[in-house]
């Protein structure tokens, strides 16, 4: 900027805002930081409404709170919408600034997406919005700013490879090899627990050796990478999925060292044990397909918001059986002293029956034999399917809901992914 004050001051809608020319240049909002790149009132008055030289004030005729709550974004760098602001305003305000969707949080996101949902606004994407202003930067206007944020975009766009599978080809490619190493894994986790399998090992211990050091690995670098390039370290490590990960890859190193120093893991008692239960985690690497299937995303991020309605239908479980077990113990041995029925001999001995008789299971090992157990358990399987059908209308409209955002999202980024490729 080569002209005006040091000091900008920026009226949007009345609300007046004043920074230095040097807070201007590095702003987090794309139209206010191409400001300080103007040359001339004209190439200024392409970015807002209007000018006042003498007070070097900008003036954006825009919405004045939802600016509110864009500021508060720049400076905790969370964004949610305005209350009573409907959020597709809210969302072209947004653009209008330099922001986008991803810049939401997830909630809010979510109401973006259903709100695009209901209006049929489905194929809505940043690029199909034109805002006066928002041309496209010259290369000598971006150069400085991509100079000192170098490193940071490269750091962005290799966490997004690992971290979002659809965010580019790359991260496709790399998400596949991913999911062929866990299937691999899988079936020899699986293999190493059939009769004949230490026969077979014996026979072609080299390629058995082999095929495990290579899938733990690609599992060791990719952890390695993703921890490198992390946003948050902390956030990383309290992860569950990457402590899965930890767990999951230490037994083969500690293996690997204690074969070296010539103590065979059989040989070790209790920490032997510990060491076939940790290389048993391996087993949950299968939740990293939820990372790349959209019905395991679905069903994840249903458990996660309906963790009340879950909560709930748990105590409504507990309560029931909690009583019926205490009222089959009492019918079935406390009342028949001559012939006790000794499968109920106990409240926790009845517990097993109620619930497999709450949900319907009836594997038959248990079962009332007097009159009043019977009557007992017909009573049991009846208020057992109402207790679990009422919780279900709920999780069963938010499994819909997050099916479609999920779905909306995947589209977003398949989109953004063909543009990328046809650039």
């Amino acid at each position: 900027m080569k002209f005006g004050k040091s000091i900008c001051v920026l009226n949007v809608g009345g609300t007046r805002y004043a920074f230095t020319r040097e807070v201007i240049r590095d702003f987090p909002l794309r139209r206010v930081s191409r400001l300080h790149a103007c040359a001339t009132e004209k190439e200024v008055l392409e970015l807002c409404d209007d000018y006042d030289r003498d007070q070097n004030e900008f003036f954006f005729d825009r919405h004045a709170q939802a600016f509110v709550f864009i500021m508060l974004y720049v400076r905790s760098g969370k964004l949610r919408f305005v209350p009573g602001v409907c959020e597709l305003s809210f969302y072209t305000e947004m653009l209008y600034w330099g922001l986008e969707s991803a810049h939401l949080d997830s909630c809010c996101q979510k109401r973006l997406d259903d709100r695009m949902s209901d209006i049929g606004l489905d194929s809505l994407s940043e690029g199909d919005v034109v805002l006066s202003g928002d041309e496209p930067q010259s290369p000598e206007e971006t150069a400085p700013r991509t100079a000192l944020t170098g490193r940071a975009k490269w750091l962005e766009k290799v966490r997004k490879t690992f971290e979002e599978p659809n965010s580019s080809l790359a991260a496709q490619i790399l998400a596949s090899v991913s999911v062929i190493f866990v299937i691999i894994s899988m079936i020899m986790l699986c293999a190493s627990t059939l009769p004949d399998w230490d026969t077979a090992k014996r026979q072609t211990v080299e390629e058995h050796r082999i095929v495990e050091a290579v899938c733990i690995g690609w599992f060791t670098a990719e952890c390695t990478v993703r921890f490198l390039v992390a946003r948050d370290k902390w956030d990383f490590i309290r992860h569950p999925l990457n402590i899965i990960d930890v767990i999951a890859i230490t037994p083969y190193y500690v293996t690997m060292a204690m074969a070296g120093a010539g103590m065979p893991g059989a040989g070790l008692g209790v920490a032997g044990v510990i060491l076939r239960v940790l290389r048993m985690m391996r087993v949950f690497w299968l939740m990293k397909l939820a990372r790349h299937f959209l019905g395991l995303q679905t069903l994840g991020l249903t458990l996660r918001r309906c963790y009340r309605e879950m909560v709930m239908l748990m105590v409504f479980v507990c309560v029931a059986m909690a009583i019926y077990s205490a009222l089959a113990q009492l019918l079935e041995h406390g009342l028949d002293v001559d012939s006790p029925n000794n499968d109920y001999a106990s409240i926790p001995a009845a517990a097993w029956w109620v619930i497999i008789s709450m949900t319907t299971v009836g594997y038959g090992d248990v079962y009332p034999v007097t009159i009043g157990g019977r009557v007992l358990g017909g009573m049991c399987v009846v208020s057992g399917i109402v207790l679990l059908a009422l919780p279900i209308t709920f999780i069963y409209h938010s499994f819909v809901q997050c099916y479609h955002e999920l779905k909306l999202r995947s589209a977003r980024y398949a989109r953004d992914l063909s543009e990328e490729m046809l650039q």
